[in-house]
């Protein structure tokens, strides 16, 4: 792992989404060998959207995490920092109120959404522990949280197999299909970087979310973390 590359600043990881928003969604179909639509539906279920509610898609992308919700009646607001992404999820869906917004400062007043969902985008947030708190301040008193991301898979030779392919199979597979083949070797690198389940379910309790719980998809691959903005007293 090169700590150079980890070590990015937001501008050039933003800069870096808005070279890959144009093939972004298909190169993640391709690289996940299918999964990323069964995770997208594991997240639907989770966040159980209903119409009236307000649910905030952060990372939202091109805004194909979002549709799930709008399609239950949510009123969806796709939120991500990244203005090429945001450009193209415009292009594609005219109707959808895309947001630009810094995780850590997000341009929301306190308690004004049901629900927040960020997928595969928590790791790409500079300061993590500061995303979750603005997460719990933009979400009402009983609202909820989930969080799906890339984690630790749970059968150790599993995991041995699953970490190779991510740094030799990724790479070629995104030159294949990316037009920026370099963001999927940050990509990869961020993923063996990250926390393991356990360890993102404190820093979610540390930041004021209750009834903390997580559930592995596809072996541990990805975990999918849930958690309850507590009631005013």
């Amino acid at each position: 792992m090169t700590r150079a590359s980890l070590d990015k600043q937001p501008h050039d990881v933003a800069a870096m989404f808005d070279d890959v928003a144009a093939k972004y969604d298909i190169t993640n179909d391709v690289l996940s060998l299918g999964q990323a639509r069964l995770w997208r539906k594991a997240v639907a279920r989770a966040v159980a959207a209903r119409p009236g509610e307000r649910v905030l898609d952060l990372a939202a992308g091109t805004g194909t995490s979002s549709m799930p919700f709008s399609a239950a009646g949510a009123y969806t607001v796709p939120c991500d920092f990244s203005l090429g992404m945001l450009g193209e999820g415009k292009r594609r869906h005219p109707w959808m109120p895309f947001t630009a917004g810094d995780a850590t400062r997000l341009p929301f007043a306190d308690g004004t959404f049901d629900a927040v969902s960020i997928s595969f985008g928590l790791r790409n947030v500079q300061d993590t522990d500061a995303a979750l708190r603005e997460m719990l301040r933009v979400t009402r008193p009983g609202g909820r949280v989930v969080i799906c991301e890339f984690s630790h898979p749970t059968w150790a030779p599993f995991r041995t197999v699953y970490t190779e392919y991510l740094m030799r199979a990724v790479p070629p597979v995104a030159t294949a299909v990316s037009s920026s083949p370099d963001a999927y070797v940050y990509l990869a690198e961020s993923i063996r970087a990250w926390p393991d389940q356990r360890a993102l379910a404190r820093r979610l309790q540390q930041a004021g979310w209750t009834k903390v719980a997580w559930r592995n998809l596809t072996g541990g691959i990805v975990a999918l973390h849930r958690g309850t903005r507590p009631n005013k007293a």
